[in-house]
């Protein structure tokens, strides 16, 4: 089975240093793996290369075994197998539950439906059974997306991602500014979901949350320092990583 992402000798330029340098990276059908590395290691640019939205200027991009296409239509195709989560939420305050929950299926309805999505309750079922999924009550459909507390906004996130049915799962640092609590919540959440026949990277700023992944990749200045299985990630390590900062 080809792999569910493959990065190869990929740098993409910056103004003082590359903000990737060289950097190789797989990722397996079913694997979870955390991408650590303190601020302005590149973990970031790694994951708008890994989900098509920067191209690299050298090196290639494989998803599920094809390269990246050039044409921006069979891109497009390419990337609905791909979701990411991002820190900041990126939902739509002013609209409902379920319009932000079928905007994960915009990529496979097309303009016209999408439109319609602004403007009746579409797939009412499939988004009440993704709430249950995520552990919400139904009810909180109708409702715009500024009523809800901060908890429910990360799960609704993850819902409009799930509605998307992506084989590949990204997330960039979503955990950064939530508490302890919710911060667990939402991770144990991307972990369960992250197996196959999916995959997922997630962008980590703690090392105290590697627990249930498979396998930690060290990001710093660019360049990978290692890539192994959690177990083998010892305070060494972690500590060089972070070197000049806490981490």
């Amino acid at each position: 089975m080809p792999p569910a992402l493959e990065l190869q000798s990929v740098t993409v330029g910056g103004r003082q240093r590359p903000r990737l340098d060289g950097v190789s990276l797989r990722l397996d059908t079913g694997e979870i793996v955390a991408l650590l590395g303190p601020s302005g290691a590149g973990k970031s640019t790694l994951l708008a290369v890994a989900n098509g939205l920067l191209p690299p200027d050298k090196g290639s991009v494989h998803w599920q075994g094809e390269p990246v296409a050039r044409s921006q239509r069979l891109r497009r195709r390419q990337q609905r197998r791909i979701g990411t989560l991002w820190q900041d939420l990126r939902l739509i305050e002013e609209l409902s539950v379920q319009q932000n929950l079928n905007a994960g299926r915009l990529g496979q309805w097309g303009w016209p439906r999408a439109l319609l999505n602004l403007l009746l309750p579409l797939e009412s079922e499939p988004c009440a059974a993704t709430l249950r999924r995520l552990d919400l009550d139904p009810a909180l459909l109708d409702q715009p997306v500024s009523a809800l507390s901060g908890g429910q906004r990360q799960r609704v996130a993850l819902g409009r991602l799930l509605r998307q049915e992506p084989m590949l799962l990204l997330a960039d640092e979503p955990l950064a500014s939530l508490d302890p609590r919710l911060a667990g919540e939402l991770l144990a959440l991307l972990l369960a979901e992250g197996r196959a026949p999916r995959a997922l990277l997630l962008s980590l700023h703690r090392p105290d949350l590697l627990a249930g992944f498979d396998r930690v990749v060290g990001l710093r200045a660019g360049r990978v320092q290692f890539d192994l299985p959690v177990g083998a990630v010892n305070p060494g390590l972690l500590a060089a990583l972070y070197a000049g900062e806490a981490p």
